[in-house]
Formats: C-alpha cells, sequence, structure tokens
C-alpha cells in the first residue's frame, strides 16, 4: 500500500468532489459525501480537520472505495 499523504480535510474533500462525489450534508465539522454508480453506492464521512491522521484518511478511502494510489492523483 502506497503511504498516505497528509491532507486537510478540505483537500480530501476537493479530491473526492473531482472522484465524482457530492455533498449531501454537513453537521459542524464533519461532511457527509455519497457517488451513486451503477452498481453500488458509496458514502463517508470527512472531518474538516486542518490535517488528517493517517489511519482517517485510510478509513475515509476504504469507506469510499477508493484506491489510495487514485485519490493521490486527484490531489
Amino acid at each position: 500500500m502506497p503511504r498516505l499523504p497528509r491532507v486537510s480535510g478540505a483537500d480530501a474533500i476537493r479530491a473526492l468532489t473531482r472522484l465524482g462525489f457530492a455533498q449531501v450534508r454537513q453537521r459542524g465539522s464533519h461532511v457527509v459525501l455519497k457517488r451513486t454508480g451503477p452498481e453500488r453506492t458509496a458514502g463517508c464521512v470527512v472531518p474538516l480537520h486542518p490535517e488528517l491522521a493517517p489511519g482517517t484518511l485510510r478509513g475515509i478511502l476504504k469507506q469510499a472505495g477508493v484506491a489510495a494510489d487514485e485519490f493521490a492523483a486527484m490531489l
């Protein structure tokens, strides 16, 4: 698995938006994103922190069903 870059919550949301996710709602500092595809609907929750911990980012990508390489290419 490639090393995950250090990104902020806003940068992660921007990259996921480029991958087809759309913001559904926000409560406080947590943003819910969803992507509807032909096979399934994927969603994830992204905290708006100045810097996301690597484990948190890994969990977000796992929820979203996005590979780390694919995510890094959209930054």
